[in-house]
């Protein structure tokens, strides 16, 4: 017979002193840590323990005894649901404050090297609805609450257009109105919801795998071009046609209605083929009058406008005079590589999708950048002696890894490389700080600007440049 499971204690007027790694909260308790979310520094709670380990705790707030005085009202219906946004309860203030201290405690407590003042943090322009790209997931298990499930009621109606809740694979919370993207973006997931409803189409059961409505991926560009791409898990032609058909008609703005069907495993769609139903494949983003085409399966980054604040950054780092050689290593969708391209020499650009290299030697063309090259491969396979003595040595590197930052023998090829500066763009503090501490034998320190691309959340990019000593 298993044994019974130990209940776990309520903690009566708990203060929260702090905030957290993953945008939550910190508690410290007869000198024991307690993380809990949607907390604010001041708030006083009683926490329900919900995970004990030997060094910390994770619990939830039960009864906010008295809330702190810093709190703000979150505008999101869905708030504490959702996860999404964490600290909507927080001033955006008192956000940018955090994500500097972020920044700083990542350079001090990992890279532990030379650092100067860190420049304030640029914080973004809108607060509310600067994502440019959206995704939602179609499901017949709406996730219920704790109230509703406590209630008795019955929910007959379990089909959801939301978001996954964290921890069940299954479940989707039903979103009515996401504040992260234009409104366009709510307009279009409930219509199609309730047109599917009404005409009996089954949303997707994802335990089973089975069901029509799949995802809907909505993008909104700066330059107003709207694309939608509609997933289904059946290839219903039938079905598809009178839904789009539908989707064309109510909403004209629409400039790229695309569709795939996905009758696989996952959500994925890099593998599946896009079909235009309507419209062009791609739309076009701007920036500085250059124009980036943005295809379903691209990578653009999701805050347009912080987006052209974060590359500013990088060229005013890359202390460009016009006769550079500058690689761009990471280049994605090649939109440093292009936004660069003017005011240096030559770029290399070097990225491990294919698919994306393709887009950006278009982008390098509709800009008629005939200085740019760029290569598709493992990172660390491509960037070799031998290419560096291919295509010459690089008076200046930009790099823009991903989260894992990078692998050790691209910093050891980079060093052997000695290019004279080096721009490092990273969307993790923690593992840029690691990395800056394998190049300081080399490259000193000269600046450091965070820059806030995701509002709400406890995400930061973070720019530094380094010098050869």
């Amino acid at each position: 017979m298993s044994r019974k499971k130990k209940e776990l204690p309520l903690l009566e007027n708990v203060e929260i002193i702090d905030v957290a790694a993953e945008g939550n909260s910190l508690a410290r308790v007869n000198d024991f840590v307690v993380f809990v979310p949607f907390g604010a520094p001041g708030d006083v709670a009683d926490v329900k323990i919900d995970r004990r380990k030997r060094s910390y705790a994770e619990g939830h707030i039960e009864r906010l005894v008295r809330p702190s005085e810093i709190r703000v009202e979150p505008r999101c219906e869905h708030f504490t649901l959702c996860g999404g946004c964490r600290w909507q309860h927080l001033p955006y203030s008192f956000q940018l404050d955090c994500k500097q201290r972020q920044v700083k405690d990542a350079m001090e407590r990992i890279a532990k090297v030379e650092i100067p003042e860190i420049t304030p943090i640029l914080g973004s322009e809108n607060i509310y609805e600067y994502r440019n790209k959206m995704e939602y997931t179609f499901s017949n298990k709406k996730w219920l609450t704790f109230d509703q499930l406590r209630s008795g009621e019955e929910f007959p109606d379990r089909d959801a257009a939301g978001f996954h809740i964290s921890g069940a694979f299954d479940k989707v919370l039903d979103i009515n109105r996401c504040h992260l993207q234009d409104d366009f973006g709510n307009r279009l997931r409930l219509f199609i919801k309730q047109f599917g409803k009404e005409h009996g189409y089954t949303f997707y059961d994802l335990r089973n795998q089975c069901g029509f409505l799949r995802t809907l991926m909505i993008r909104i560009a700066s330059t107003g071009q709207i694309m939608a791409v509609m997933v289904f898990g059946e290839d219903d032609r039938e079905k598809i046609e009178t839904l789009l058909s539908a989707v064309a008609a109510e909403f004209p703005e629409i400039t790229s209605l695309l569709y795939v069907v996905n009758t696989k495993v996952n959500d994925t769609i890099g593998d599946q083929e896009v079909i235009v139903y309507s419209g062009k494949p791609y739309i076009e983003e701007e920036m500085e009058g250059l124009k980036f085409r943005v295809g379903p399966k691209s990578f653009y980054q999701t805050n347009s406008r912080q987006a052209y604040h974060l590359y500013s950054v990088a060229r005013d780092f890359a202390g460009l005079t016009g006769d550079e050689l500058v690689y761009d290593l990471y280049t994605g969708t090649g939109t440093i590589a292009c936004f660069v391209a003017r005011d240096c020499r030559h770029v290399v650009g070097i990225e491990y999708v294919p698919e994306a290299i393709e887009d950006a030697k278009v982008n390098a063309s509709i800009n008629g950048l005939d200085n740019t090259e760029f290569y598709a491969g493992d990172m660390k396979k491509v960037l070799t002696a031998d290419f560096i003595a291919g295509h010459g040595r690089p008076d200046v590197m930009i790099v823009d890894p991903p989260r894992a930052g990078m692998h050790e023998d691209v910093v050891k090829v980079i060093m052997e490389a000695s290019p004279r500066r080096i721009v490092y763009v990273s969307c993790n503090p923690a593992t840029q700080a690691r990395d800056l501490a394998l190049l300081d034998p080399m490259y000193k320190v000269e600046a450091i600007q965070p820059v806030d691309m995701f509002p709400h959340t406890a995400h930061v990019e973070n720019v530094v440049k380094l010098t050869l000593r």
